[in-house]
């Protein structure tokens, strides 16, 4: 089956609602192709890769979560921009990227499908009134300890990851006795060095800048893909468990989600290709 090309961004926009967001990049279609499609690749990011997979699955449209023309990113349509749109258009392939809408959607979205891989009992956006705050928060019926957590994530998304318990800064081998951990009893509870976890909020790509909110949440644990040098120290000083799961790891999930809900929807066919990234 057939779909034309403004009604599958009639769809996706109904679906993700990109206007309640003040995102850092345009959301919709970005690189107009073909007015027929049928055939759908989704993935993360519109790399090169990925565009040479799709010309080789003959697709006639891509659906990406990390698209192009980002607020900060220079205009000009040369070297590896130009290079990857050139590919698009020779190929007569249309290009939809959502970034934002595709992070908050609450069933299909990149933090809902991290939200059951973290296995809480339920989630929500910890600000629903804020779309442009894209965090979620969970809870756990039974606290559960942060290395089994971690250790889960591992498995799960395929790649190892950092974990900071935030219980308390190790002090140098030559400066002395080391700091007794602390940690807020209100924030979680402790068992020797380990953190029990009841409730945990996350930010799926680069969101290691939220974990102040996080901490302002009163979450015991937060969990986003990146980790800056700050982060840890902030872990540390506010109480918090902090772990790092990924940019790439934890944002496979939007794209392959509204891609099989397209074909089932729409019924185009549709391949989720997944382009190794240890970022």
């Amino acid at each position: 089956m057939a779909v034309s090309r403004a009604q599958l961004l009639s769809t996706l926009d109904t679906l993700l609602k990109p206007e309640r967001f003040n995102d850092y990049c345009p959301n919709g279609l970005q690189v107009e192709g073909r007015s027929e499609i049928q055939r759908l690749v989704t993935g993360v990011t519109a790399s090169q890769a990925l565009l040479d997979a799709a010309v080789a699955s003959n697709a006639d449209a891509i659906l990406v979560h990390h698209g192009y023309f980002w607020r900060s990113e220079p205009p000009c349509i040369t070297g590896m921009k130009g290079r990857r749109i050139r590919t698009l258009i020779r190929a007569n392939i249309n290009l939809y990227a959502y970034h934002l809408p595709l992070d908050c959607h609450l069933e299909l979205g990149n933090n809902a499908g991290l939200g059951r891989v973290l296995g809480v009992d339920s989630y929500a956006p910890v600000d629903p009134a804020n779309p442009n705050l894209p965090i979620f928060h969970g809870r756990y019926s039974r606290p559960r300890k942060q290395s089994e957590i971690a250790a889960h994530l591992s498995r799960v998304l395929g790649r190892e990851v950092l974990s900071e318990t935030g219980l308390g800064a190790q002090a140098h081998p030559q400066a002395g006795p080391q700091v007794d951990p602390q940690v807020d009893p209100q924030r979680g509870l402790q068992v020797g060095s380990e953190r029990l976890v009841e409730t945990v909020a996350w930010c799926t790509g680069g969101g290691q800048g939220y974990i102040d909110t996080a901490a302002n949440f009163g979450a015991d644990l937060f969990v986003t893909g990146e980790v800056s040098e700050q982060t840890i120290h902030s872990a540390r000083e506010q109480g918090i468990g902090f772990i790092a799961a990924g940019h790439h790891a934890t944002e496979r999930f939007g794209a392959k989600n509204v891609g099989e809900w397209l074909a089932q929807e729409l019924g185009i066919w549709h391949a989720f290709i997944d382009i190794p990234n240890p970022a």
